[in-house]
């Protein structure tokens, strides 16, 4: 992976973020974001098989996955989950396979559980109720409506706002993130993607999370200093940090 970590860590520092979450997509990158947290004091790793990765995943990968779920860096297990928009219907079985998997490994851990939900909500919240959920589950790019927002906060779900809640066309997203508890709030990147405004078009990073605070807190009608300390405190509890 051509990234430059230590130059991403130190421009997220100069805006006041001080801990990330690097995200895994199969075993070989699962392994790169372990690495990568092993070197940076202030990274952390979560490890899966993401969902559109599922239709090459057997018992060795999800064993490989469980292993790495080991490292003391690696603080959630994610992205897993299901996604009906990018895969089509005859690939729904394996996705929802793998993950029952990673709900498993995420309870033997005692690691959070990071979902990847893409057009996918009811089945999404059926199969957690099936497994039983983790005791800190996390809806990671939320994509759901106001509804779906508070469907999530009955369960005690938390739901991570990415920067496409800045974009013009996502008034869906900020009714939601204008519900949800500000106790189950969390921000993220998905860089390189979901690049907040004005910057869209450009490269995602952690130092543009400060924007997506900033619309979310307006949406709320409160201050910006409010939201970034509630999502630090969230994110405390949910990635296990003191």
């Amino acid at each position: 992976m051509d990234v430059d970590v230590a130059a991403a860590v130190a421009a997220a520092k100069n805006v006041g973020i001080t801990r990330m979450v690097t995200v895994g997509i199969d075993v070989p990158t699962s392994q790169w974001q372990v690495d990568v947290a092993a070197r940076h004091d202030d990274v952390f790793a979560a490890v899966a098989v993401h969902p559109n990765e599922a239709h090459a995943a057997d018992d060795s990968a999800w064993d490989a996955i469980a292993k790495l779920a080991e490292h003391p860096k690696v603080v959630a297990i994610g992205e897993t989950g299901l996604d009906h928009f990018r895969t089509a219907a005859d690939g729904w079985q394996q996705q929802e396979k793998s993950f029952r998997r990673h709900i498993a490994i995420a309870k033997d851990s005692g690691k959070a559980l990071v979902i990847h939900d893409r057009d996918a909500h009811d089945d999404v919240l059926r199969v957690l109720e099936e497994e039983g959920p983790p005791s800190r589950v996390v809806f990671h790019c939320f994509s759901g409506d106001a509804d779906f927002a508070l469907q999530c906060a009955e369960r005690g779900y938390w739901m991570s706002f990415a920067g496409n809640v800045t974009f013009g066309n996502a008034q869906q997203l900020r009714d939601a993130a204008s519900v949800a508890p500000l106790e189950l709030l969390l921000v993220e990147t998905d860089a390189p993607f979901l690049t907040p405004m004005p910057y869209r078009g450009r490269p995602n990073a952690p130092y543009l999370v400060p924007l997506t605070v900033r619309a979310i807190a307006a949406v709320r009608g409160i201050s910006a200093e409010n939201v970034a300390d509630a999502v630090t405190n969230n994110a405390a509890r949910v990635f296990g940090w003191s």
